[in-house]
């Protein structure tokens, strides 16, 4: 593009790339300023985005849905000024929306009476319906199980409100005054974003404002070809991982599978071994508009091969990222490409094993320079009350251990979900009947390695009337894991310890407990895998760990060939007897393997019965640590 014909120079393109990106900031401040359930207000599970008239995402600090439903749906005749479009069915959003309680709000934004972009917020709300409080079923066999279902549709037409369809989705909520809260809240905060964007065109004319979008996306893929590409070896890498329940069939693990091919100028992923679509909630629809949806999520990876942090917290994933990469689905009937009505609810474990399984075939590529695994998102919680009137919904996104990184270990009880949250304890306990006994972090729970991974939470809260107890994980069985030479982490556990102090634990996917007055609910939630041979890290932090609780003597000694001692209530190094031990457990641990994913893995797999593809070769065996 000739810059000065266009009258776009890199001031402009600066300024105006600098506001569309505080305008994404503004949106979810007004968002979390004006939402009224603890989900979305509290915790900060929802997502925003701009986006140019072609339904290109201009922003990519937070990831989001798409806008083409509008142009599927309506068309572009049908988009006017004042409408608000509006849907969360997850087979009529073309792979944007992922499970039913995401309800997404879309504004077009108009300047001069043109089309110049769209405004949208999208938030996984407290309840909209299904069979149990949540509308998360762990035991759902298609999407009607799971909640109403809408289509896109205008829910203001011109500026006029559809106030029947308003009124028939929140009737349809457990929680309807948050429900519609939200609604307004949403459609604010997207009304905030929209008056951004026309004060840009206004300052800027339309054409250099479009000029600017184009010279944004295509930067972004430049950015990415220059700075990240050479630092991946071109050529085949494949990798597995597996959810360990769908909720319905029994003692089965449900694999995902992608074979990447990396050229000099994109990158190819292959997903056709993927198995075959679950009974149960853990599918994904997401096969559709080209993966559009897919290809952004899983662009951010790409970020940790920066030359540093600093710099991957620059560099966004907007559309431009479709330029660089391209995904190939199974046929229709896979976890990846379900058959329509096939129930989604728990479809985040399928969005954090292909962050895994991506990562891991990045790391087999670049020798191991990537970040480990992690599981840094389940929901669990209460709920009980015996009429509509004193109903409630005790409820929490809770995150986990970060992966250990080439630069730093993990970062302790952190969320996927960019500044989510778990509910303070205050207004925990004034709100629900509840008492927060312990909120802290799980010793041993990070992966061990040269870099830790990230420590999970330790959370025990008591139940003060008869409820009813939620848990929708992953990582209960099989563990994160490390990466060269790093080991695995800790998995999830959540139990009930009744009035007589015994423990019962339950399967990560639980909807149909009962807890008792006075009971306790434990849970502990999954560290980060680490990375590195953990008998090369400085015994200073290991001392230093041992000192803050994050790790337990035993593991000291163990895992990390460091002998301590004790003396005037302080732990000292033994530094001769470390040297000697590590010497020892180096000869007797030989060549290490790339990737760990625990020492029970290959008892589960083949009690599980993995059958794989007769096309796929898996060769995790042959690649080793890069020590």
């Amino acid at each position: 593009m000739n810059k000065k014909k266009s009258g776009l120079g890199p001031i402009e393109l600066e300024v105006i790339h600098g506001t569309i990106r505080a305008a994404e900031l503004e949106i979810e401040a007004a968002v979390e300023r004006t939402a009224r359930s603890p989900m979305i207000r509290d915790q900060h599970d929802y997502r925003v985005a701009l986006f140019d008239a072609k339904g290109r995402k201009l922003t990519g600090r937070s990831y989001s849905a798409i806008v083409e439903p509008i142009f599927e749906y309506f068309g572009s005749e049908d988009i006017s000024e004042g409408d608000v479009f509006f849907w969360n069915d997850p087979y009529n959003s073309c792979g944007g929306i992922g499970h039913v309680p995401d309800l997404c709000t879309t504004i077009p934004i108009f300047y001069e009476g043109k089309l110049i972009g769209f405004s949208q917020v999208f938030g996984h709300h407290d309840d909209v319906g299904g069979s149990v409080p949540g509308s998360l079923p762990v035991n759902a066999t298609d999407s009607w199980m799971e909640g109403i279902l809408i289509p896109p549709i205008k829910l203001y037409e011109k500026g006029k409100l559809n106030e029947a369809a308003f009124k028939i989705i929140t009737r349809n909520s457990r929680l309807s005054e948050h429900l519609a809260g939200d609604m307004d809240a949403e459609i604010g905060a997207a009304k905030l974003g929209s008056r951004r964007i026309v004060s840009l065109a206004k300052r800027y004319g339309i054409k250099i404002l479009e000029n600017a979008f184009d010279e944004i996306l295509t930067n972004t893929a430049e950015i990415f070809r220059k700075e990240i590409f050479p630092k991946i070896e071109d050529g085949v890498f494949l990798y597995e991982d597996f959810i360990e329940n769908d909720g319905v069939e029994k003692n089965k693990l449900h694999g995902i599978r992608v074979k990447m091919t990396k050229t000099p100028e994109k990158i190819i992923l292959d997903f056709s071994g993927t198995d075959k679509e679950a009974s149960g909630p853990i599918n994904w629809a997401i096969d559709e508009m080209e993966g559009k949806y897919f290809r952004k999520w899983l662009a951010p990876v790409l970020r940790s091969l920066a030359e540093t942090p600093e710099r991957a917290a620059e560099i966004d994933c907007n559309e431009g990222v479709l330029d660089i990469i391209e995904v190939k689905f199974p046929e229709k009937g896979s976890l990846i490409s379900p058959n329509h009505g096939k129930p989604t609810g728990m479809r985040f474990f399928l969005m954090l094993r292909s962050l895994g399984i991506f990562a891991a075939c990045l790391s087999k590529a670049t020798k191991g320079k990537m970040p480990a695994d992690h599981e840094t998102i389940r929901i669990w919680g209460l709920t009980g009350g015996d009429t509509q009137s004193d109903f409630y919904l005790f409820r929490e996104v809770l995150g986990g251990g970060g992966p250990g990184r080439p630069w730093a270990d993990g970062s302790d009880v952190v969320h996927i979900v960019p500044n989510s949250r778990n509910l303070p304890a205050e207004f925990s306990e004034t709100k629900y009947p509840i008492f927060v006994e312990k909120l802290g972090l799980e010793t041993d729970s990070g992966g061990c390695g040269f870099r830790r991974g990230g420590l999970g939470y330790d959370k025990r809260i008591r139940s003060l009337q008869d409820c009813r107890l939620i848990s929708n994980a992953d990582r209960s069985v099989l563990n994160c894991y490390g990466v060269n030479g790093g080991k695995s982490s800790k998995s999830y556990k959540i139990s009930v310890v009744d009035k007589q102090n015994k423990e019962k634990i339950y399967p990560g996917m639980c909807d149909s407990v009962f807890v008792k007055k006075d009971e306790l609910v434990k849970i502990v939630t999954t560290g980060g895998g680490g990375w590195g041979d953990p008998l090369n890290r400085e015994p200073e932090k290991v001392l230093y760990d041992l000192e803050c609780g994050l790790i337990s003597e035993k593991s000291a000694k163990i895992n990390y060939g460091v002998c301590l001692f004790s003396k005037d209530n302080k732990w000292h190094l033994d530094d001769k007897k470390t040297q000697r031990l590590r010497e020892k457990l180096k000869k007797k641990q030989g060549r290490i393997k790339m990737f760990h994913r625990g020492d029970n893995f290959k008892r589960i797999e083949t009690s599980y019965n993995v059958v794989r593809p007769k096309s796929w070769e898996d060769k995790d065996n042959q690649w080793f640590a890069n020590e």
